[in-house]
């Protein structure tokens, strides 16, 4: 029998860009890819402290995609989601969330003894890439006020706010980032950040803190150096689904490891 979580260790899953596509000539794969990878993390033998899923949820934004990401992520887990840039926010309240169908920033924070998530939406409506609006700011300036200073906060988002060395994800990435990086040298107690958005798993740091990016559940991206097809063939469509697992130890140390979950 594996050996459980001590108390004071903190296991999260990540999950990102999940593209659910309910289209006839697509339907099957998205949702498929999306059922193996929650299945797995709701057979693991013990609770995990959150599940995180970090944008794209849906690829067009509709109400009938959206209602079959609810029925694929149910989970025992704790769930938090924020949008991408495939996502809509008013179908993402009213039918992933349950909330009226309002398009403001959708930001989400959740606290236990051992650490705080914040979720911020970086998506801009009708664009690819991301920022962090005015809105959301003050919204996790206010989130991290709160905190007591020995809590290790985690902040999640879609859009990582650094180039990968991937250009196709380079040029739609978050911008205007100095604002945020300005608001970690105030919060000592932010231990990582942590994104999707670039199909790839990647780890690099952002304001002298680490930055990890969850692998793509849809697709993988194609890296610069790896053999090329054409432009409309940047990803790799026939490998298996990944997910991240951030484990937060007693001493405030992050570790990451990447999992692939087979789809057979």
């Amino acid at each position: 029998m594996p050996t459980p979580p001590s108390p004071k260790q903190t296991v999260i899953a990540h999950v990102s860009d999940t593209h659910i596509d309910t289209r006839e000539e697509d339907a099957g794969r998205s949702v498929a890819r999306t059922r193996v990878v929650m299945e797995y993390l709701n057979a693991l033998p013990y609770d995990l402290d959150a599940v995180i899923v970090t944008g794209d949820i849906t690829d067009h934004g509709t109400p009938e995609e959206y209602e079959a990401a609810r029925d694929l992520l149910r989970t025992r887990h704790p769930l938090l989601t924020c949008p991408g840039n495939h996502d809509d926010r008013a179908a993402f309240r009213q039918h992933l969330l349950g909330e009226p169908p309002t398009t403001s920033p959708i930001n989400r924070s959740y606290t236990t003894d051992n650490f705080t998530l914040a979720l911020c939406d970086t998506s801009v409506p009708g664009r690819p890439h991301g920022t962090l609006t005015d809105e959301t700011l003050t919204w996790l300036t206010d989130t991290l006020a709160k905190l007591p200073a020995d809590v290790p906060a985690l902040i999640a988002f879609h859009h990582p706010p650094v180039t990968l060395h991937t250009p196709y994800v380079d040029e739609i990435r978050q911008f205007d980032e100095a604002r945020l990086a300005a608001l970690t040298t105030r919060h000592p107690n932010i231990t990582a950040f942590l994104a999707g958005h670039a199909h790839t798993p990647a780890a690099t740091t952002f304001a002298n803190r680490p930055l990890l990016v969850a692998p793509g559940v849809t697709t993988t991206l194609r890296l610069p150096w790896e053999p090329q097809t054409d432009a409309a063939h940047h990803v790799h469509r026939d490998l298996p689904p990944s997910v991240a697992f951030h484990v937060l130890d007693d001493t405030g140390r992050l570790t990451t490891h990447y999992r692939v979950v087979p789809l057979g």
